[in-house]
């Protein structure tokens, strides 16, 4: 049985094994500290004596499904070594994998609200969305308001994140993370990413109906505990403030401009620049022809491109100025005098 669940990519400890059994009917079910002596007796456990035993820790649960979601990002390669993302989003509570996992060419802001707006469609509002603070996910604590946390603050939820450089808070998806892993690992190298989503949704249908999670009393699945508690009630939206006579006049929509996912999108000009409220803001001329993600804000405009990545932060100029530069150099460099000559 732990040979059968290692080749197959799923956990193969003790427990599992244990679990295993019991769910497939097999008697006798040995006790897990029958098989800690017939696994090292076998030498196939490891001893760990320095190891903290499983009650030292303490884990902080949210009371109810969907009273906080953990959304996260990790790195994975296809066949030739070509690099991906699989982003990541669980239910705190129950450990559920919420609607399913997503293959990405990189981590954009773009995907994390395709992921995430796909889970409320499916499963309702959150409360409260849990990340780190890469710029694709919530880069609050850099000073600026992400294309995620704009998103989801629309609709009422509470976007937060952990201490930099401290994982431990998005614990739970970390583990996820390894979890998927060793499952990936067992199975053929994905060609693309068509292939690499194919093998992620078969391990999140394990993951939450069959594959019994230590960390939920009982040993349940995540389905079971997903289904076994009420969820938690939908935020209400924030109304907007009222407007004061200083307040800037609102965002006017640019003449080639769209709305994507609560986002406004823009072409760059040929000239590499966009327009908004009537003000040509200069971006950069090797955008042209690109989409970038433009954010308004009461001082000014963030401009984000395709990867989530903050390329030009412009403020608000005085009325009757009708175009905005980007700080840079016009024209070539000047050629400076070599010290032979």
């Amino acid at each position: 049985m732990r040979a059968a669940l290692e080749s197959s990519g799923l956990d193969h400890g003790l427990i599992s094994v244990h679990d295993k059994r019991r769910t497939l009917g097999m008697t006798p079910v040995p006790s897990i500290a029958a098989l800690a002596r017939i696994f090292r007796q076998a030498g196939v456990a490891r001893t760990e004596p320095r190891k903290k035993p499983r009650a030292a820790y303490r884990r902080f649960v949210y009371p109810a499904p969907n009273a906080c979601w953990q959304l996260d990002a990790t790195e994975y390669v296809l066949a030739g070594g070509r690099k991906c993302v699989i982003f990541q989003l669980i239910d705190d509570h129950s450990r559920y994998a919420v609607v399913a996992s997503h293959a990405a060419i990189g981590e954009t802001s773009r995907d994390a609200i395709r992921v995430v707006r796909k889970a409320i469609e499916a499963l309702g509002v959150p409360q409260r969305l849990l990340s780190d603070n890469g710029a694709a996910l919530n880069p609050s604590r850099r000073g600026i308001v992400g294309q995620l946390v704009a998103y989801v603050t629309q609709l009422g939820v509470e976007p937060i994140t952990g201490k930099p450089y401290k994982p431990t808070t998005q614990g739970k998806n970390e583990r996820f993370h390894q979890t998927l892993f060793r499952y990936l690992d067992k199975q053929p190298i994905a060609a693309n990413l068509r292939e690499l989503q194919a093998q992620i949704d078969a391990f999140d249908h394990i993951y939450n109906t069959q594959r019994p999670h230590q960390a939920l009393p009982g040993r349940i699945t995540p389905q079971a505990a997903w289904d076994a508690t009420p969820k938690a009630d939908p935020p209400r939206p924030k109304p907007l403030p009222p407007r004061t006579r200083n307040d800037p006049p609102p965002p006017a929509p640019s003449p080639n401009g769209r709305v994507h996912d609560g986002i406004r999108v823009a072409t760059v000009h040929p000239n590499g620049s966009i327009k908004a409220r009537g003000v040509t803001f200069n971006i950069s001329y090797p955008m042209r022809g690109k989409d970038v993600s433009v954010i308004y804000e009461a001082a000014g405009l963030l401009i984000f491109d395709d990867h989530g990545t903050l390329i030009a932060e412009h403020r608000w100029p005085p009325p009757g100025i009708k175009y905005v530069g980007n700080g840079r150099p016009h024209g070539p460099k000047k050629k400076e005098t070599s010290p032979m000559s």
